[in-house]
C-alpha cells in the first residue's frame, strides 16, 4: 500500500526501539545533570558564597557546552551517533568523580577553580550528550506530517521532567547521603547505562560525512543562522533569573533549601510535561497563524509580556506569592517555546549532517545559558530579581524579533 497523506509512514519497530533506547538512556543523563546543578548550588550556598560567585561556579560549565556543541556534531557526523553517547557518560563520570574529591581545607580560591574545572568538564558532557541524543530523533524519525514534531516534543519534555526529578533528587541526597556520596551514586548509575547504550545501539547510528574545515563546520543556512540567534536570547532570558536570582530571592523571603529545591524541581517536571504536550497545545494557534515559525513568533511576543507583568504586579501584593504564579505562568509559555524551536531546528537540519546542524544550534543554546548564568548574579546582586526580570523581557524581545524572519520549514 502506497503512502498518501490519510496513510503516512510508519517508523519501523527498529527505529521506534533506538528512540528509546536513546530517550531512556538521556532520562538518566538528565537525572544525574539536575541533580548535579542543586548538589553544586546548595553545597556552595551553604558555605557562604555569594550570588555572583554562585553564577561564576556555572559560567564554565556554560562555556564548555559551546565548544561541546560544535565539536559534538561534527563527531557524531564522524563517528557515529552511538560513540558520542557512551563518550558523553563517560565525561560525566569523570567530572562527577572530580567534583567529589574536593577538599574544602585547600582554601576558597582554589576550591572554586576546582568546581569550575569540573563544572567545565560536566557542560562537555552534557552538551556532548544532548546533540547526540537529539541528532538520533532524525536519524531514526519518519519524516512527513507532525510526528517528527511529536517525536521532538515527547523527547525536549520528558528530558526536562526528569531535569525536575534530578533537582528534587539532588535536594535529598545533600540531605540524606550527603554531596560526595550523591556524587559516587549519580558515577555508578550513569556506569550501567554506558554499558547498555554500547551494547543497544548500532555503531554506525548516524555516521555520515563530517565538515572537511571549520569554515564548512560553520556555512550554514539562513533559517539555522537566525533560530540559533533567537535560541541564545530565549534561553538567556531564562537563566537570567533560574539559575541564581530565584533561588537566592526565595531563600532570602524565609523559604527553606529543601522548598526551593521542591519549586524548582516542580516548575521543571511542569514545564517539561507542557513540553510534551506542545503538538497538541499549537495545533491551533498553527491553523489560525499559519506555518510553525510564525506561532513561534506569537509565542514569544506572549512569553515577553510575563515578565514584564511579573515586575509590575509585585508591589500590589505579596512579592513572593506575585512572584511564583507569574514564573508558573512563564513555565507554560516558555515550555511551548522551546518545544516549537526544538522542531524547528531539527526540520530545517540539513539530512546529511544533521548532528553539525543541531550542534551548531545547541552551541547557541549554551551561550544564552552562559549570559544568562553571568547577568543572573550579577543583576540580582545590584539590582534584586526586578532587575533580573526586566533583563528577561528585553531579551525576550530580541528573540521574537529573531523568529519572526524565520521561513516556514519544509515539512
Amino acid at each position: 500500500m502506497q503512502d498518501t497523506p490519510d496513510n503516512p509512514p510508519r517508523p519501523s519497530s527498529g527505529s521506534m526501539t533506538q528512540y528509546l533506547i536513546v530517550t531512556l538512556s538521556y532520562w538518566g543523563f538528565t537525572l544525574s545533570d539536575g541533580a548535579l546543578r542543586i548538589l553544586v548550588l546548595f553545597h556552595f550556598f551553604s558555605l557562604g558564597y555569594s550570588p555572583f560567585t554562585l553564577a561564576l561556579l556555572f559560567l564554565l560549565y556554560e562555556a564548555a557546552g559551546i565548544v561541546a556543541n560544535l565539536g559534538g556534531g561534527w563527531m557524531a557526523t564522524r563517528f557515529g551517533i552511538t560513540r558520542m553517547l557512551v563518550l558523553g557518560m563517560v565525561v560525566q563520570i569523570t567530572g562527577l568523580l572530580l567534583l567529589s574529591f574536593l577538599d574544602p581545607s585547600i582554601g576558597a580560591l582554589a576550591s572554586v577553580l576546582w568546581v569550575l574545572a569540573a563544572q567545565g568538564i560536566a557542560g562537555l558532557a552534557k552538551d556532548i550528550t544532548k546533540t547526540a541524543s537529539k541528532s538520533a530523533i532524525k536519524v531514526v524519525s519518519v519524516e512527513g506530517d507532525d510526528r517528527l514534531f511529536r517525536w521532538v516534543a515527547w523527547f525536549t519534555g520528558s528530558k526536562n521532567a526528569m531535569k525536575g526529578l534530578g533537582f528534587f533528587l539532588g535536594g535529598v541526597m545533600l540531605t540524606g547521603i550527603g554531596f560526595q556520596h550523591g556524587l559516587w551514586l549519580m558515577a555508578g548509575l550513569l556506569a550501567v547505562i554506558a554499558v547498555l547504550i554500547s551494547l543497544s545501539l548500532p555503531g554506525h547510528l548516524g555516521v555520515g560525512t563530517a565538515s572537511r574545515s571549520v569554515r564548512e563546520l560553520f556555512s550554514k543556512t539562513p533559517a539555522v543562522n537566525m533560530l540559533a540567534l533567537a535560541r541564545v536570547f530565549l534561553f538567556g532570558a531564562r537563566d537570567i533569573w533560574f539559575v541564581v536570582g530565584l533561588p537566592v530571592f526565595l531563600y532570602a523571603n524565609g523559604w527553606g533549601f529543601w522548598q526551593v529545591g521542591g519549586f524548582l524541581a516542580l516548575w521543571t517536571i511542569g514545564y517539561g510535561i507542557i513540553q510534551g504536550l506542545a503538538p497538541e497545545l499549537v495545533a491551533a494557534s498553527r491553523r489560525l497563524i499559519g506555518h510553525p515559525a510564525l506561532a513561534a513568533m506569537v509565542w514569544a511576543g506572549g512569553l515577553m509580556l510575563v515578565p514584564v507583568a511579573i515586575v509590575l504586579a509585585m508591589p500590589m501584593g505579596p512579592a513572593v506569592t506575585v512572584l511564583v504564579t507569574g514564573l508558573m505562568v512563564f513555565g507554560f509559555a516558555f515550555a511551548v517555546n522551546s518545544s516549537l524551536h526544538s522542531y524547528l531546528i531539527v526540520a530545517f537540519a540539513g539530512s546529511k549532517k544533521a548532528a553539525e546542524d543541531i550542534g551548531f544550534y545547541y552551541a547557541a543554546n549554551a551561550a544564552g545559558r552562559l549570559v544568562g548564568t553571568f547577568l543572573s548574579g550579577l543583576l540580582y546582586q545590584f539590582g534584586g530579581i526586578e532587575a533580573c526580570l526586566i533583563g528577561s523581557a528585553l531579551f525576550l524581545l530580541i528573540t521574537t524579533i529573531g523568529v519572526a524572519r524565520l521561513p516556514a520549514p519544509q515539512e
